[in-house]
């Protein structure tokens, strides 16, 4: 079906502050270099150009310093999962893609192409992005629907050469592990001895859940749709098997809010709702972050009467467990050591040094820094360079 035509009465929309700055989009190219004469023209383009384009052919490398290539990434989106609206298609999904871009460009100085991709197809979203791939120094995916997002995402680890990172799994999770980080330290305890309960096993779930594990969680469940998952439930899939074989020591079955009696983490990240007796029914100074959008499981003001810290993802509450705190300073440190991949010992490395921004400046309303906290990205950039050289991923 045609797309239907704009006309005078779409200008009623500019009334609405939102529509008003997204008139004409968020973002647009500009060159570096200057184009005044007829010489500067024949270095830019022809004749000059084919000079570097040999040089190229004959040794690929040259492209990291003589193109823009090493400093874009591609933001790849199929638009079927898109910020808490759902499948709205890929149309739909561009100004959250240009958004996300401008964020790059703003918070870490890394230029990023939005690309809606028209089809959901695991073989062919693969195969297309695989394609394009030479012309990017990193692949940002973006709201692709759970499991697909999972075999997408390993399965372009495997077939390229250069970070691949899954915002909606490992941008949540860097962010959660450094406000649990904060929030442990604030309240005494280490990771060790936390008991966790997540609840949405989604994308962002089971990342959270992976970095916890890899942090030292004493112990963690998650729950989905059904109930708690555990070994020898029922109609899991493959990566819900993987969960249960890793996660929930103590068998515990039933639901979500049955788990959290006596726990010391509440995560969520599923859509559902808590009761205020659930989050009061937590060990003394409960660490609570309800951060579905726009509406937590539990208000943050109720779940603040019975725990120690509240976070959300909303930015009109304490403690915002924002992206933007991790993807462009991920991306700017595997980008400036050209890393071939984003390894999960970099994840932790972020979410470290994100810990870390906070110091001495800890409180119960402030476990992570603020996005406009210009130590931010630097930090992270800084830590996820180290890291990969420590790993081995580093090209330079």
């Amino acid at each position: 079906m045609a797309a239907t035509p704009a006309s005078a009465s779409d200008e009623n929309l500019d009334l609405d502050p939102a529509f008003a700055l997204h008139r004409g989009g968020k973002i647009e190219i500009r060159s570096t270099v200057p184009v005044r004469d007829a010489d500067d023209l024949a270095l830019a383009y022809t004749p000059g150009v084919a000079r570097v384009c040999t040089a190229i052919a004959d040794n690929p490398a040259l492209a990291d310093e003589y193109t823009w290539v090493p400093n874009v990434v591609a933001v790849v989106t199929d638009g079927t999962a898109v910020l808490g609206l759902g499948d709205i298609g890929p149309s739909a999904a561009m100004p959250v893609m240009e958004g996300k871009a401008l964020l790059f460009k703003e918070f870490a100085n890394v230029d990023a192409v939005p690309l809606c991709l028209d089809c959901t197809d695991v073989d062919a979203l693969v195969e297309t992005v695989v394609r394009l791939a030479p012309s990017f120094g990193g692949v940002n995916l973006e709201d692709i629907s759970a499991p697909r997002c999972f075999e997408i995402e390993e399965r372009l680890r495997g077939l390229l050469d250069i970070p691949v990172f899954h915002d909606d799994q490992h941008g949540t999770a860097i962010v959660a592990l450094a406000a649990l980080q904060n929030a442990a330290r604030l309240t005494g305890r280490p990771l060790g001895d936390l008991r966790a309960v997540v609840a949405g096993a989604g994308a962002s779930g089971v990342a959270v859940t992976r970095i916890l594990l890899e942090a030292g969680i004493g112990d963690i469940a998650v729950s989905d749709s059904k109930g708690l998952i555990y070994e020898g439930r029922e109609g899991l899939n493959q990566v819900k098997q993987l969960l249960a074989k890793d996660t929930n020591r103590a068998g515990r079955t039933g639901s979500t809010e049955d788990a959290l009696e006596g726990a010391d983490v509440f995560v969520g990240l599923s859509g559902s709702t808590v009761s205020e007796a659930a989050i009061a029914s937590m060990a003394p100074e409960s660490i609570v972050f309800a951060l579905s959008n726009p509406t937590p499981e539990v208000h943050p003001d109720v779940a603040a009467k019975h725990a120690g810290v509240v976070a959300t993802g909303r930015s009109d509450f304490p403690n915002q467990i924002n992206n933007v705190l991790a993807f462009p300073g991920v991306f700017r440190g595997a980008i400036d050591v050209r890393a071939t991949a984003i390894t999960e010992n970099m994840k932790v490395a972020a979410a470290n040094a994100l810990a870390g921004v906070v110091g001495d400046d800890l409180s119960a309303t402030y476990v992570v820094p603020s996005p406009f906290d210009a130590r931010v990205a630097p930090a992270v950039a800084a830590a996820v360079s180290a890291q990969a050289r420590a790993d081995g991923v580093a090209r330079r």
